[in-house]
């Protein structure tokens, strides 16, 4: 096992970095605010009647805006509405 000493400035840094970084997370998944909610692949595939495969399809088209967090992807409801709105125009 390797030790690795930092000074105090360097950790608290850190710290702040990491509570910045962490409080964007909440924020951008809609735990703060209430005017914003983000869905998952699941509920974005319930909702639309669609499989994870096509999902997969709109997301590589662009057809679909998401945000990506790690692996998982994450879908404002404000852009699943328009994307509906735009499938009932062509229709």
């Amino acid at each position: 096992m390797e030790i690795v000493v930092i000074e105090k400035t360097v950790f608290e840094q850190m710290m702040t970095a990491f509570s910045n970084f962490t409080q964007e997370i909440k924020d951008l998944l809609g735990s703060n605010r209430g005017d914003e909610k983000w869905l998952n692949n699941k509920e974005v595939c319930e909702l639309l009647h669609i499989s994870l495969r096509t999902l997969q399809t709109c997301r590589d088209t662009g057809v679909l805006p998401y945000s990506k967090i790690g692996h998982k992807c994450f879908y404002r409801i404000k852009d699943v509405e328009e994307f509906i709105n735009k499938q009932l125009i062509k229709t």
